[in-house]
């Protein structure tokens, strides 16, 4: 649902605007609510209310009594947030998310299937770098020819 690359600043009262081909992709899957919340390598998951659902009756079931489980759990859904975009499409990321994902000013927003990730434009370009020669032996390894 969720498919792209767009760079964008956060306006004057840090919100960022969600990118109109999501926009246009909420409207068609009628999706009006977002959680969102610390994500792996330094970026925000931004998941659709349903998608959401989904997510956590997944992590729910894992087993609270395995010492990873209950670190990854804490860390996820403490940090998650409820997100509802204005009119215009903006959104206002809280603060500890923004720290944690060391947002200042321009961000990249990037569409993973079911999920938005938001990174700082620094690590996104970092992370991108660095990832981006390995991209076929990466594909060789985890896709199988039918």
């Amino acid at each position: 649902m969720f498919y792209g690359e767009f760079k964008h600043t956060l306006d004057r009262k840090q919100r960022i605007i969600i990118p109109a081909k999501f926009r246009d992709a909420l409207k068609e899957h009628y999706i009006e609510r977002f959680f969102i919340t610390r994500g792996l390598d330094k970026c925000l998951f931004m998941f659709a209310e349903d998608e959401w659902k989904t997510q956590e009756q997944k992590f729910k079931s894992m087993s609270f009594t395995k010492r990873e489980s209950r670190k990854f759990n804490r860390l996820y859904f403490s940090g998650a947030s409820e997100i509802v975009p204005d009119k215009q499409g903006r959104i206002l990321i809280p603060s500890y998310l923004k720290d944690y994902a060391e947002i200042k000013k321009e961000v990249y927003i990037i569409g993973v299937s079911n999920r938005i990730e938001i990174w700082s434009h620094e690590l996104w370009e970092e992370y991108y770098s660095k990832s981006k020669d390995t991209f076929e032996d990466v594909a060789e390894k985890l896709i199988e020819e039918e």
